[in-house]
């Protein structure tokens, strides 16, 4: 047993009284996340064995047994969670991070959450998609009081059914939610379920969305849409851990969305099928082979496929806005406008004045502009072969065949065998088929005509 877990296993004498009578004993300590590491899998050496989940740059909660109840503690908190590095949030969540810890139980527990609130204001703890007695379901004003600042509530039921869950405040959820507050639950099945197949790699990826200013710390709570960093766990790419598999392996990625939009979430190399929702296991019959799948504000899917191929596979939202970082929306589209007159002008007042977008947004990847401190770039990862053009919602699962069991390490990227690899052309090519030009109208637009009289010259800029 580790001493984190023997700490936590023996807890504390902390006074309870403001706790429900439900808890008459000691509160167990609260275990505090200080890393923003993909922490190994928690095994489980009480209780019902079942294969554990790997959260993506976070970790899972320890409990201790009391009198036969499984009993976590959740503390309520700011923090500041390291997005990418050399750019950090400040943000609220749950035991020192954003998400809080994923909560890890078997079908038929009975789980007693103590939720302690050292916000600056009221919260409460709903969770998301479990059947449970009506007045732990955590909606303040409703089903409860709210729990008010340096309080403890404690939340008591039966993990009745196996699935992926979550949880979040549903009080002031606007601001609460903005500022990173929610994370994931997993009921194992208590033994062999028809629907459920056994996994041999088991990820969770909450999907949430933050509105920070360049330069800032702080994201915006009263953003609706327009949001500028897409994150798995809180996390940006490049700063987000790949998914590392043996060749062979069931991999299970179970994906939740706290955002204010969909995700059509999907990967590269291989096909999944959906075997799961927030509403349980999905029929056999109802499934089919995807490589991608629309994941709704709310939603929860576990998508499963075998690792038969090797490489580095990414993994990603296919909206091209939600695989960026720190973008701006009311930029002009620059594209094909020549302004080489105007960079000279400019340039004799500012020397280091860039042009940008004439060409696309690609350059934006190499450029070393400055930018403001604690700000992640646009597209700032890199790949063994140059930039990666990436980041929020990307990550890359790594299929290996000499991946140990249980090893979770990043192997370093794929060396591609000789013969498999795209690679540069230098020989003669025949003329490719072109689609047939439209044929020119006899009162040509004035858009025509400027077009007409300013040919595209091939670095993209209009000739003179």
């Amino acid at each position: 047993m580790s001493n984190t877990r023997r700490q936590f296993m023996l807890g504390s004498a902390v006074a309870a009284a403001s706790v429900s009578k439900v808890a008459m004993a000691a509160l167990p300590e609260p275990v505090i996340q200080t890393r923003p590491d993909t922490m190994d899998p928690l095994v489980p050496d009480t209780g019902r064995p079942y294969n554990p989940v790997v959260t993506l740059n976070g970790w899972t909660l320890p409990w201790r047994m009391h009198n036969g109840v499984k009993e976590f503690h959740l503390v309520a908190e700011p923090v500041v969670r390291e997005m990418t590095p050399g750019f950090k949030a400040r943000l609220w969540g749950y035991n020192g991070q954003s998400p809080g810890p994923t909560i890890e139980v078997v079908e038929g527990d009975r789980v007693r959450i103590f939720v302690t609130n050292r916000l600056p204001e009221r919260t409460s703890m709903h969770w998301h998609g479990q059947r449970l007695p009506n007045g732990m379901d955590g909606v303040s004003g409703l089903t409860q009081p709210a729990i008010e600042p340096g309080k403890t509530f404690v939340y008591e039921f039966v993990a009745r059914r196996p699935g992926t869950f979550m949880y979040h405040p549903h009080a002031d959820e606007m601001t609460q939610m903005a500022m990173g507050m929610m994370g994931f639950w997993v009921t194992h099945p208590k033994a062999k379920h028809p629907l459920i197949d056994a996994a041999d790699r088991d990820f969770c990826i909450l999907l949430n969305a933050y509105d920070i200013e360049p330069g800032a710390a702080t994201p915006k709570v009263m953003t609706m849409l327009d949001f500028n960093l897409w994150t798995f766990n809180s996390r940006i790419f490049p700063g987000i851990s790949p998914m590392v598999v043996r060749r062979g392996d069931r991999v299970r990625i179970r994906v939740g969305n706290l955002t204010m939009t969909n995700h059509p979430m999907h990967i590269h190399g291989h096909e999944f099928t959906v075997t799961g929702t927030d509403g349980g296991p999905t029929p056999r019959a109802a499934r089919w082979p995807e490589v991608t799948t629309d994941i709704a504000v709310g939603q929860m899917r576990q998508l499963e496929f075998i690792a038969d191929e090797e490489g580095d596979w990414s993994f990603h939202c296919h909206k091209s806005h939600h695989t960026m970082n720190a973008m701006g929306h009311d930029v002009p589209t620059m594209i094909g406008v020549d302004h080489r007159d105007v960079v000279k002008k400019i340039t004799q007042v500012v020397p280091d004045y860039m042009a940008m977008g004439d060409r696309g947004m690609a350059d934006m990847a190499d450029m070393q502009m400055p930018i403001p401190e604690n700000t992640a770039r646009m597209m700032g990862g890199d790949g063994p072969f140059g930039s990666l053009e990436m980041g929020g919602m990307f990550t890359v699962v790594k299929v290996r065949r000499d991946q140990k069991v249980g090893d979770y390490r990043d192997p370093g990227w794929y060396r591609h065998p000789a013969g498999t690899q795209a690679y540069e052309w230098t020989g003669a090519l025949a003329e490719p088929a072109r689609a047939p030009m439209p044929k020119a109208s006899a009162t040509p637009s004035p858009e025509v005509e400027v077009q007409v009289r300013k040919p595209m010259d091939h670095s993209g800029h209009a000739g003179h």
